[in-house]
């Protein structure tokens, strides 16, 4: 083991011990249960993220002007004198107060208000407000001021108020007691190394949470509000620094873990690769010699391929897995949908044939006997590659020496998946592990491969292979759907075949739905209402053309009715393929070269790019057409925009991170990463940078400053210490 990545795992090790010491809890200390709860949906847990705790936005009450002087239409802090009050019933119940001072009237409404508060501002009251003034039916007034009762000459503050982030029942003065006792009583002292801010020219991080915490009034709103303010950077930097540092420590961790040295026996690879009808590309040939050297070492390699729709991943993951079984190591490849893994399936299986190498299929809905059948030669060691879906890593199945395990779409799975799939190849009592090779055809925008899969080698297929024709794509709006249909009956007549992708559920309905996630029921009526559309649209089309040959696939088809379906549309038997989204990955169908996605406006940038990829990959001109409806939002429209515009899925991750946030993005994966609150990829790049490329030198130099400095932003969040 390297003496860096040593150092890492000493890091982490100690990180992990000072995560279970209990802190001396000051500001959270005497709260109630009901309190906690609610600063625990804020995501604060001890004093340090009170600290961190960051507001939203400013209100300037530096200032105190005269109601007669103070300017309508912004927020200003006025003082005077209640000298009426009355619950006036029209337009609706309210509680209207008369305010004075030397040079005016001001009228204060609450709209909403309690019968305690008639008797504290009756007149003679005192009282200071913030808030707007309006032109209204009383004068000049305030609606739903901030409104404090004042005694004697209270000053007025000499910084900014801070308003933050909070939840229901936790009042923002609550909140200002609790982040001002945190950070009376917190180390606030730097956790960087003086070297480092010089270099970066970063101001000291006690000044910077001041600043954040209580800008004095010329510290510049714009620059606080919009987050560029010097103090914001410092803040952005460290945050990345702390995602940059834990990412370091899992890739290092590796280094200090066995995993079978597969290396590169050869016979099987150039036995495949004559047999091929087609030359690999050069980007190909780049990825697999870098996993080809990863195998070879006795770590387990975890590496990301990533390539574009069509940019030929499957064999290069076909060579990886012939590596394995060169050496006498099994191979497991799971895929999201069973689409997916009988396509998969299909062609290793036609490759693998003339090369005497074992392939089996093993999913959920295989029947019993043959799935004992299945399970016996893998565990026995007679299957040397099993395919399947999600039943790959339950505990039924037993590798016999599980080598590699490579993950297609591997975004669609969870850490916890993921790792169930690495123990099969410690289970025979070994302590290695197995290579894993992660497979994605969405690609990750610069700045998330630097930021959430920094733990991870990433080798990019950039150049698309020889033949593949790009497709055309047309927006067409439901209008002229009578066009559309003619097209589609003239590629079918002429010898083409077509794709008709069904409607996805109103956005509105599916965010309503999806929002509970653990919710089997919510999940079983979203897609119950795609299923009908499906079939809406089905016999709908089968009215339309009653000369073509139709089909319908969707998820809820019993497996063998799928597969017969597919195979018939494979084997141009069907001449229009009805079906929902669930033909986003895996369908390779040369001959068709008609797309059309219905409703196209409710789709995200990368399912419809997926999609728009099953067309195209034959030599036939392909098209496809984006029927969508009006009036269209603004998100809707900028988003068919890029797709028309773009057919560089890097490109279009790009600005599918811009529209989303790395959350979206990241799917199943953000739960084993630390996610960023404060700083943003698309506009902190040169931090990200910097971050990336201070983290090896701080673990190496200074591991103790890189555990405080762990332990500040991540402390009690222990996602980061996840293999």
């Amino acid at each position: 083991m390297g003496r860096e990545a040593e150092s890492s795992t000493k890091t982490a090790r100690r990180v992990q011990k000072s995560v279970v010491r209990r802190t001396p809890q000051t500001a959270l200390a005497g709260l109630g249960d009901a309190t906690l709860a609610k600063l625990a949906k804020l995501g604060i847990h001890r004093d340090f993220d009170l600290v961190l705790h960051l507001p939203l936005r400013y209100d300037d009450e530096t200032h105190l002007y005269p109601i007669g002087a103070a300017p309508h239409g912004e927020a200003v802090l006025v003082e005077g004198t209640v000298i009426d009050n009355a619950i006036k019933y029209r337009p609706k119940r309210q509680l209207v107060c008369t305010v004075e001072d030397e040079s005016g009237l001001l009228a204060m409404r609450l709209l909403n208000f309690y019968t305690s508060q008639v008797s504290q501002l009756a007149p003679g009251a005192r009282v200071r407000l913030f808030g707007e003034i309006r032109q209204g039916f009383f004068g000049p007034e305030m609606v739903h001021p901030k409104y404090r009762v004042v005694q004697g000459n209270l000053p007025v503050p000499s910084t900014l108020t801070p308003v933050y982030p909070t939840t229901a029942g936790l009042s923002q003065a609550k909140l200002q007691r609790l982040i001002h006792a945190a950070l009376a009583t917190s180390d606030l002292d730097d956790t960087l190394p003086p070297e480092l801010l010089r270099t970066l020219k970063l101001p000291a991080f006690r000044d910077c949470i001041g600043m954040l915490h209580h800008p004095p009034p010329g510290a510049g709103q714009a620059t606080l509000q919009d987050r560029s303010h010097a103090a914001w950077r410092r803040i952005k930097f460290d945050e990345l620094l702390a995602q940059q540092l834990s990412m370091r420590i899992h890739y290092d961790r590796r280094k200090s873990v066995s995993a079978p040295p597969l290396p590169p026996r050869g016979h099987l690879a150039r036995a495949l690769i004559e047999q091929l009808p087609f030359k690999l590309t050069r980007a190909q040939h780049q990825a697999i010699a870098e996993i080809r050297a990863d195998l070879a070492r006795p770590h387990p390699m975890q590496r990301l391929l990533q390539g574009d729709v069509g940019s030929g991943k499957t064999i290069v993951a076909a060579l990886a897995a012939l590596q394995a079984v060169e050496n006498g190591y099994q191979v497991a490849i799971m895929a999201p949908t069973e689409i997916l893994g009988e396509q998969h399936f299909s062609k290793f299986s036609g490759w693998f044939s003339a090369l005497d190498v074992s392939v089996v299929w093993l999913a959920g809905n295989l029947a019993r006997q043959q799935k004992r059948e299945t399970l016996a030669m893998v565990a026995s060691g007679h299957a040397q590659i099993a395919i399947g879906t999600h039943a790959l890593f339950q505990d039924e199945v037993d590798f016999h020496r599980l080598g590699l395990a490579i993950v297609d779409e591997q975004h669609r799975f969870g850490v916890h998946q993921r790792l169930a799939l690495r123990r099969k190849g410690t289970r025979s009592g070994s302590v290695a592990q197995p290579h894993q090779l992660m497979l994605s055809a969405t690609p990750i925008p610069r700045t998330l491969a630097m930021s959430y899969y920094a733990d991870l080698d990433a080798s990019v297929i950039a150049e698309m292979p020889p033949g593949r024709t790009p497709v055309a794509t047309r927006l067409v709006s439901d209008a002229r759907r009578d066009e559309v249909i003619k097209r589609v009956r003239d590629a079918c007549v002429e010898g083409s075949q077509a794709y008709w992708v069904c409607p996805l559920i109103e956005e509105s309905v599916a965010v309503r739905v999806e929002r509970p996630a653990s919710s089997a029921r919510n999940r079983g009526r979203l897609d119950a209402l795609q299923l009908q559309a499906a079939f809406d649209t089905y016999h709908r089309l089968l009215a339309i053309f009653p000369e073509l040959r139709i089909g319908l696939v969707h998820g809820r088809l019993p497996g063998a009715e799928k597969t017969a379906v597919m195979k018939a549309f494979q084997s141009g038997a069907l001449q229009l393929l009805v079906a929902t989204t669930v033909i986003e990955v895996g369908v390779d169908v040369a001959n068709a070269t008609l797309m059309v996605i219905e409703n196209a406006e409710r789709m995200g940038l990368a399912q419809l790019h997926q999609l728009r990829g099953r067309v195209g990959r034959g030599a036939g001109k392909s098209i496809c057409i984006l029927l969508y409806q009006n009036p269209l939002s603004e998100l809707a429209r900028e988003r068919l925009r890029i797709i028309y515009e773009n057919t560089d899925g890097f490109e279009i991750a790009r600005h599918d991170l811009r529209l989303r946030g790395p959350g979206e993005l990241l799917g199943a994966r953000q739960s084993g990463a630390p996610m960023l609150r404060f700083a943003d990829l698309s506009a902190d790049l040169e931090l990200l940078e910097a971050a990336r490329d201070s983290a090896p030198e701080l673990l190496r130099q200074h591991p103790e400053i890189a555990e405080r400095h762990l332990q500040r932003w991540l402390g009690g969040k222990q996602q980061y210490l996840r293999a």
